[in-house]
């Protein structure tokens, strides 16, 4: 076969080069597409459920408002204007203890006769709303929910209105839920989310431009039942550029540049979640793997003729003699090392992407965190108000139940607590430190795993020796720790004939040693110093993120302390917690 000639090979090698190159470039386009729109799938997914619980957590509101006597005095009597500011002052109690926006109660013509902003200029009182869907549903059906501009007040808002017939009497309570936190939340964090109702048009959203903008073009039924409900009062929603141009489209223009569109379908009112992200990212990725296809086929190509030159050498040479060999063989042994060199650079390139890889994990683990304790702490603050409202409306005087409730509030506020410091994996804080006995420390974490204990018919025994001694730490982090162990070691002995669990505290010196040991399974050598790793765990896949211990372990090192785990002696887990004690005269100037 005669070779190529050099005219010919090289533009044969550009052609397929750039063919490859192209191929490559589409094929990582499409992925790194697909993954941007899976990233924003899940964002979407956790911004939904924020959406509903912030919704949910007023749906009984107007039920519940309604129970209260001055409401029911003010239906009985509209014209008594005593009882109509009692009522006032009643649902303005509700309103501040609720953290709802207003509420206000209608009559049967739809007609506000108490208000919670009664005393403001822009008082809902006498104001008529039997246009509202919100009085209509509510009349018909029982209850009703509607999202709109506030006609009097000019303000957004979701109402959730409840009927109640008193003495024959229909009336109809309305809580209005202000939900722009959620945009501006959403606005100081750089995210382009948004929310259409069912309408089409954008109702909250973290960019300006888009809000109160129809998605597509508005029909005339739609445009009808707008104006004639004054859904968005005085603002002209019709008039505006919708911002799609038909309803399959995934692109969006947003500042200039194009970004992928995602949606998510709401069970609240038909609504529709709105998220985008740019698609920057996705074309710089595919440009730089076209790049490196391009520039590999192309040294592929160079190192063809290289060794298409290196027969016609070595033909040559084996003519020549053995010193022509001897030439062969040095290039031979360049061609070694720069083929070790490459692989070298390879294994330093791949430990560089594991390394960015583990850094985007940490990046996504804080916003999942934030996010997290946004999820949670919204409906253990509703808890906590809803019983502070019962407590408030002095319904409960049974002492026993009153002690009950206010016990319950306590251990609500101790979980508020609690979860705050879930972004301390994420984010480091300096938390501040202060002298902590551990004895009550340790009866607290058992106080808080003492019901799943009870359940699983495990006794926990505590065996502390000598005084108690002081540690500079954090009353709550370091319960979180302690609790956090205790709850691994349950996980342990879960499913024993005879489980047992006893807390050891001893000092020694300066040193106080606090050890959680269980009579579980135990943990294997090879992974002792592996379980404290960010994202290791040894329970079933989705059972555990594989962060308690790793948390745990960044406490106590803040702490100046060490948590070390090993194998108990006749089996089992042993978690070893070493702190300093705090000299009495430390404590006394601390």
């Amino acid at each position: 076969m005669r070779p190529l000639r050099h005219r010919a090979f090289w533009p044969l090698v550009v052609f397929c080069a750039a063919l490859a190159a192209g191929v490559a470039g589409i094929a990582a386009w499409h992925v790194a597409k697909g993954a941007l729109a899976q990233r924003v799938d899940r964002s979407l997914v956790l911004t939904a459920r924020t959406i509903e619980a912030e919704i949910e957590r007023f749906r009984y509101l107007p039920s519940i408002a309604l129970e209260d006597p001055r409401i029911g005095a003010a239906v009985e009597s509209p014209e008594d204007t005593a009882r109509t500011e009692a009522a006032s002052r009643a649902l303005e109690v509700v309103a501040r203890q609720s953290g709802a926006s207003e509420l206000f109660l209608l009559n049967d013509t739809g007609t506000a006769i108490a208000s919670s902003n009664w005393l403001d200029d822009k008082s809902f009182v006498g104001e008529n709303y039997a246009f509202r869907p919100y009085f209509k549903d509510a009349m018909s059906g029982g209850a009703g929910r509607f999202y709109a501009v506030g006609v009097t007040t000019g303000e957004p808002g979701y109402f959730l209105s409840s009927r109640a017939d008193i003495d024959g009497r229909p009336a109809v309570i309305v809580v209005k839920v202000d939900l722009r936190p959620l945009q501006d939340t959403w606005a100081d964090a750089g995210d382009t989310l948004a929310v259409a109702d069912s309408f089409g048009v954008i109702i909250l959203s973290g960019l300006e431009d888009w809000l109160y903008r129809p998605l597509l073009p508005l029909s005339p039924e739609h445009r009808a039942a707008i104006v004639e409900e004054r859904v968005f009062a005085n603002i002209p929603v019709a008039d505006r550029l919708p911002l799609l141009d038909g309803a399959g489209q995934d692109l969006v223009p947003v500042g200039g540049g194009t970004r992928l569109l995602r949606r998510q379908t709401l069970p609240v009112d038909d609504w529709v979640l709105l998220g985008s992200t740019s698609l920057a990212p996705a074309l710089r990725g595919a440009s730089i793997t076209a790049g490196v296809v391009l520039l590999t086929a192309l040294a592929l190509g160079a190192l063809l003729q290289t060794w298409w030159q290196r027969r016609r050498l070595i033909d040559m040479r084996l003519r020549q003699g053995a010193l022509l060999e001897a030439r062969v063989a040095e290039r031979t042994a360049a061609l070694a090392r720069e083929i070790e060199e490459r692989r070298r650079t390879e294994d330093d390139l791949r430990a560089a992407q594991d390394a960015l890889i583990h850094s985007e994990k940490m990046a996504a683990l804080g916003r999942m965190s934030a996010a997290i304790v946004h999820e949670i702490s919204q409906p253990l603050a509703a808890m906590e108000a809803t019983l502070a409202a019962t407590l408030l409306s002095g319904t409960v005087t049974d002492p026993y139940a009153t002690s009950r409730i206010e016990k319950a509030r306590s251990h609500i506020r101790r979980m508020l607590r609690t979860i705050r410091h879930l972004k301390s994996f994420s984010r480091k804080e300096a938390g501040e430190r202060s002298p902590v006995a551990v004895d009550p420390a340790i009866r607290n974490a058992m106080e808080l795993v003492a019901p799943r204990a009870t359940d699983e018919g495990v006794t926990i025994a505590f065996d502390p020796e000598g005084a108690v001694p002081v540690i500079l730490a954090g009353q709550v982090r370091l319960e979180q720790v302690l609790v956090n162990l205790l709850m691994n070691a349950l996980d342990a002995v879960a499913g024993r004939d005879e489980p047992r669990i006893r807390v050891e505290r001893r000092q020694s010196g300066t040193a106080v040693e606090i050890a959680v040991i269980d009579n579980g399974p135990g943990i294997p050598s090879s992974m002792l110093t592996k379980v404290v790793e960010p994202f290791f765990s040894t329970k079933k896949t989705g059972e555990s993120l594989g962060l308690g211990l790793s948390i745990s372990r960044n406490i106590v090192e803040e702490f100046g302390g060490q948590l070390t785990l090993s194998n108990a002696a006749g089996g089992g887990t042993c978690a070893l917690l070493s702190f300093e004690a705090l000299a009495s005269d430390r404590i006394a100037a601390e």
